[in-house]
């Protein structure tokens, strides 16, 4: 029977993938709950393009937000992926290939 216990690397990696995912979570958290309905009379107080900061952020600023976090997820998840050696660019099988080959002769 094979070990099924995950590596240290294993590990590691998942931690701090995880650590990611809830740090990014966070913001999102923070965005779209914390500023766009629990802090908006403050910052309703503040004018940005012309309108107030709060209705700004509960209706355009939060999915911009989200955009960008999404990019930075990208941007992160490939650098820790890279790190630990599981980047899909440094993947050396060739499964996918087999649907891009022509197909032999039979002759």
């Amino acid at each position: 029977m094979m070990n099924d216990l995950p590596s240290p690397k294993t590990k590691t990696y998942w931690k701090e993938n995880i650590r990611l995912i809830l740090s990014l979570l966070g913001v999102w958290f923070l965005v779209s709950f914390g500023m766009a309905i629990l802090f908006v009379d403050i910052l309703d107080n503040i004018r940005f393009f012309g309108f107030k900061f709060g209705f700004w952020m509960a209706q355009q600023g939060s999915i911009y937000c989200f955009v960008i976090l999404i990019f930075i997820y990208v941007y992160k998840i490939n650098k820790l992926d890279d790190k630990y050696g599981v980047s899909e660019d440094q993947d050396e099988s060739n499964a996918d290939n087999i649907y891009y080959q022509k197909p032999r002769s039979g002759k």
